[in-house]
């Protein structure tokens, strides 16, 4: 194994964006830290410069690391060589909680063999679509002078608190220091109402992903997800990002909404996220 360092990272960078849309997650992160986002991460690989599998994992050198709930990511053309990695040379700490997001279902049976070798619990709790925007010119026109257009604004700081409270995954202090990194480093946007408070957002995660789309419900049947999308979408495209995004397969209508504003899925590919000593 080899931990990459900041110049190889950028040859990375190049290397997984001929694997997209499935190195999306990967790619995401390393996007970001190659455009210098904070971060608390280190990547591995299994050889270099041609690669089989990268390891997304926290830093165990990082001060900051805790701070933060313990996420790992993984792509992988070889699942020989990934579960090697995994299973005999400690590519992630098995010992303390953890999980691994945006994980290919097609290495999950293997996953959970090495979980169970190793007497440590396992849990999936949502399968998910990849979906991307390949082609930016499908989103639609908006109406400019329409009152919520003319409303369109971006987070900041004093939203923290409302955005913290209304995420399925947040609500405590790690998700409050999530939600500050994200508003404070990376691209959002939101609708205000008439004291310029935000009724409707959506952020982009570390991983460039489009997330944590929400409209309080006093506010909603007013196509503002559509609107936020569209515009979100339209600036990460002209400033490089991927644009894309994981939606829960039980969530119908968000995959309706996303399918509708051209964004696609690759009908081979599902992913997952799974938990570790939880």
């Amino acid at each position: 194994m080899k931990i990459l360092s900041t110049d190889e990272l950028q040859q990375a960078e190049r290397i997984l964006q001929s694997h997209l849309p499935k190195s999306s997650k990967i790619y995401g992160l390393i996007f970001g830290v190659n455009r210098n986002k904070p971060h608390f991460l280190e990547f591995v690989v299994d050889s270099w410069p041609d690669f089989t599998t990268i390891i997304c994992r926290p830093n165990p050198e990082s001060e900051h690391s805790l701070d933060y709930t313990k996420k790992v990511s993984v792509f992988s053309t070889d699942e020989k060589i990934l579960k090697r990695m995994l299973a005999e040379d400690n590519a992630i700490d098995w010992s303390t909680y953890f999980f691994v997001g945006g994980f290919d279902i097609r290495h999950a049976t293997m996953l959970k063999e090495i979980s169970s070798s190793k007497g440590v619990p396992v849990r999936e709790f949502t399968l998910v679509h990849l979906m991307t925007l390949q082609d930016p010119s499908l989103l639609p026109e908006l109406t400019v002078n329409s009152d919520a257009v003319t409303r369109i604004s971006s987070l900041n700081e004093s939203h923290i608190d409302l955005v913290n409270k209304t995420w399925k995954f947040g609500g405590d202090e790690k998700g409050y220091k999530n939600i500050k990194k994200l508003v404070s480093h990376f691209p959002t946007c939101c609708i205000t109402d008439e004291k310029g408070q935000p009724v409707s957002w959506v952020l982009v995660y570390d991983y460039c992903a489009l997330g944590l789309l929400y409209t309080l419900p006093e506010h909603r049947g007013k196509g503002y997800a559509k609107i936020l999308i569209s515009t979100i979408a339209r600036r990460l495209h002209a400033q490089g990002y991927p644009v894309y995004c994981f939606i829960e397969e039980e969530n119908e209508l968000s995959y309706r909404l996303f399918k509708n504003l051209g964004f696609t899925e690759d009908p081979t590919y599902r992913a997952a996220w799974f938990e570790f000593n939880h």
